[in-house]
């Protein structure tokens, strides 16, 4: 079966690197975030957004629902 040389290597990254941690999920949890605070550039940035409301109303007896029942 082909393998992707791109998958395969990041995949062997990806356990070396939990490797460094013994695979437990909080160090390496706590390691990324230790590194997101010291990274100098910000990497992501959005504008802010007020959330916005939907107010969404069920109808009964839409043609659709009359499809449904004899269709």
């Amino acid at each position: 079966m082909w393998q992707d040389p791109i998958v395969a290597e990041t995949r062997a990254l990806r356990e070396e690197y939990a490797q460094e941690f013994g695979h437990d999920p909080e160090a390496i949890f706590q390691d990324i975030l230790r590194k997101q605070a010291t990274h100098k550039h910000l990497l992501v940035s959005f504008q802010q957004r007020k959330p916005v409301s939907v107010l969404v109303v069920a109808q009964q007896g839409t043609p659709v629902d009359a499809e449904k029942r004899h269709g």
